[in-house]
């Protein structure tokens, strides 16, 4: 068992409080984004081992076995299959997909095969992985996620009163059905002349009549990004509040947008992200929209289920699996002992885990791993998230 040291990463959309104010340290001024827990060759955790720091990475390639499991290291390979992410967000992220694994592996393949460099901006796949992620609020959570019905989508457009989104509402009304916001989206990849500054104009003066929040949320995406022809993506998804411990599950294709708030982000270990638009990052409209499912069914607040003594969010990949635990002052220990990697991250309050050879008490924002085989004994007051692998067989 390890205690982990991770890094914040500062992207522009990133809250300057909402990290300090959980971790209980005061603001750097700048903007704390993304704290990483996990494995990943961006910015991987690293271990404390007496007086040295030594990346995660470079612990699991010693002892692939020992550190993951058989069943993790046969069903994944010699590396940690999922990240963790403490996510405060200020201000809209860029409107996303990911790949299916088919899709990543193909498109990885074709990118080396074409020789892109791994780091270039015009990259669309930097590993073979899929991303299929899970976001669960800690405050008041906004976002965009999925497809509106495209008989939504028309009534949304057309509320605007702008001339020139005639002919999108009357293709999404009159062909209907997945082809409709195909066809639409496509087109707002590429809109004609004044057609984004018409439309901020109509959410400027819809949302002065409107007591609807996602007139406001729209509103203020078009604030943000003046001009991005992601705003017209944006309208098409729909907006989703999360109340604290809901969650919304985002599969392969799901197009979305974090707008505000703070969660915990639990993923499969992949960078592979097309980018729709609110971004000054590559957008490549041809492999976006064969990426994009059309089809998907509307997003899902999820909330967790009770098993064995967690909290589970359920997810139907294996690539991670994600409880909570709420832990009362007085309560009897939890004891967690599995085949496979975890990493234990506190959110509220104070947490001891300890394991056969030493305790560790973490706070706020603080995360131990726990390699494979090992047990770990959760005591103290507060709410503490595990992950782990869906591959994964609990041994006590």
């Amino acid at each position: 068992m390890y205690l982990l040291r991770n890094t914040v990463q500062p992207y522009d959309w990133g809250s300057r409080t909402l990290l300090p104010e959980l971790m209980g340290v005061p603001p750097t001024g700048a903007p704390q984004a993304e704290l990483w827990m996990g494995a990943h060759p961006v910015a991987p955790s690293r271990v404390v081992r007496g007086e040295a720091l030594i990346p995660l990475d470079r612990v699991v390639a010693e002892d692939p076995e020992g550190e993951l499991g058989a069943v993790t290291l046969r069903r994944f390979g010699p590396r940690l299959p999922f990240l963790v992410k403490l996510l405060a967000a200020d201000a809209p992220l860029s409107v996303q997909v990911h790949p299916d694994l088919a899709q990543a592996q193909a498109g990885f393949a074709r990118e080396n095969a074409l020789g892109v460099p791994l780091d270039a901006p015009h990259r669309n796949y930097r590993d073979d992985q899929h991303k299929p992620e899970m976001i669960v609020a800690l405050t008041r959570f906004r976002a965009l996620c999925g497809f509106r019905s495209p008989a939504d989508t028309a009534d949304l457009l057309d509320s605007l009163k702008v001339p020139a989104l005639r002919p999108y509402v009357e293709t999404l009304r009159a062909v209907r059905g997945p082809q409709a916001l195909a066809e639409v989206f496509r087109a707002f990849l590429r809109p004609p002349t004044g057609l984004l500054e018409a439309v901020a104009r109509g959410l400027a003066v819809a949302v002065a009549g409107s007591e609807e929040p996602c007139v406001a949320a729209y509103d203020r995406v078009a604030q943000v990004h003046p001009g991005d022809s992601g705003l017209l993506s944006a309208l098409m998804l729909q907006y989703v509040e999360l109340s604290p411990g809901e969650a919304l599950f985002l599969d392969a294709g799901i197009p979305h947008a974090y707008l505000s708030g703070l969660g915990v982000e639990t993923m499969a270990s992949s960078d592979n992200v097309l980018r729709c638009g609110l971004t000054s990052k590559h957008v490549d409209a041809e492999e976006l929209t064969r990426v994009v499912r059309f089809d998907a069914p509307p997003a899902r607040v999820l909330t967790p289920r009770e098993e064995t003594g967690e909290d589970v969010y359920p997810a139907p990949v294996d690539d991670f699996r994600l409880a909570r635990y709420v832990l009362r002052a007085g309560e009897p220990r939890r004891r967690v002992a599995l085949d496979a990697p975890q990493i234990l991250l506190c959110t509220t309050g104070t947490m001891a885990i300890s394991s056969s050879e030493e305790t560790l008490d973490i706070g706020p924002g603080q995360a131990v791993y726990v390699p494979a085989g090992d047990e770990a004994v959760l005591a103290g007051a507060g709410v503490a998230f595990r992950a782990t692998t869906g591959t994964a067989e609990r041994l006590g």
